[in-house]
């Protein structure tokens, strides 16, 4: 009796792999409904609102002095690097309003957004990606406890509540560090400075400068965690995870306030 032989080629009988492009819409279905889990699980009962404190305490202590030294220094330098166009001018009376819009509208949420990407955005996707590696998710599921609810929906939400309120401390910081270099320089007192400064600030800056810290917490939150709660490959996969959170975070940043710039602006105009 002969051997009989499938007459498909070869290549047909290998399945094939989806190629990069397809693999991109791939990721962006998975992030999709990553995304929308979390809306589902972060209203529906029951809530960890003890977690829910305890994220945002670690949120806001981790990021707090990083984000007051470089809120005092951006302040005083961006201060120090204006005055001279003003002067040419003779405008330095402006300089308090000057930085406050400037603080105020697009420093002290971009600065707070791009350092909580390194610091929040990395610590959430290295401390997931270990707890995935190694099965502590697992465990919790076998425990008949939410995972994604107590892991993943209480630090997004930490991270939109708490960036809020570190970005107007990052431009209360600034405005410190820019009246040190006005005092200084021009003998201003700091009632007057701070009265120049918000007598220019509207409520749509304060409204654009909210929306755009809460999109930058949200996306940093969402990307630490997708990438924290898929990562494998053991350590490999964990610092991996921590990196792609804290590069994928600052691109969206990005993007986000280019985006914002362009809404608001049409408010202004």
């Amino acid at each position: 009796m002969g051997l009989t032989v499938d007459s498909k080629p070869v290549e047909e009988q290998v399945p094939k792999t989806p190629g990069k492009f397809s693999q991109w819409f791939i990721s962006l279905y998975e992030v999709y409904i990553f995304i929308g889990r979390f809306f589902k699980e972060a209203f529906l009962p029951p809530y960890e609102f003890k977690e829910l404190m305890r994220q945002c305490y670690e949120i806001g202590y981790r990021s707090a002095l990083l984000i007051s030294t470089t809120g005092f220094i951006t302040g005083l330098v961006f201060t120090k690097q204006s005055r001279p166009s003003l002067s040419e001018f003779g405008a330095t009376s402006w300089l308090p309003s000057l930085v406050g819009i400037a603080l105020l509208r697009t420093l002290a949420p971009l600065l707070t957004g791009l350092i909580a990407a390194g610091k929040v955005g990395s610590s959430i996707g290295a401390e997931l990606g270990s707890m995935k590696v190694s099965e502590q998710i697992d465990a919790m599921e076998v425990s008949a406890t939410n995972p994604f609810k107590f892991l993943v929906s209480t630090r997004v939400l930490a991270a939109t509540i708490t960036m809020p309120i570190l970005t107007f401390y990052t431009a209360m910081i600034g405005m410190l560090g820019a009246l040190l270099n006005v005092s200084v320089n021009e003998g201003t007192s700091a009632t007057t400075f701070f009265q120049s400064s918000l007598e220019s600030i509207t409520y749509l800056d304060i409204i654009a400068s909210t929306t755009k810290a809460i999109l930058f917490g949200f996306t940093i939150a969402i990307v630490g965690c997708y990438q924290g709660y898929n990562s494998s490959k053991g350590t490999e996969g964990v610092g991996k995870a921590a990196n792609s959170a804290v590069v994928t975070a600052m691109f969206l940043i990005f993007i986000e306030e280019v985006v914002c710039v362009q809404i608001f602006s049409l408010f202004n105009s």
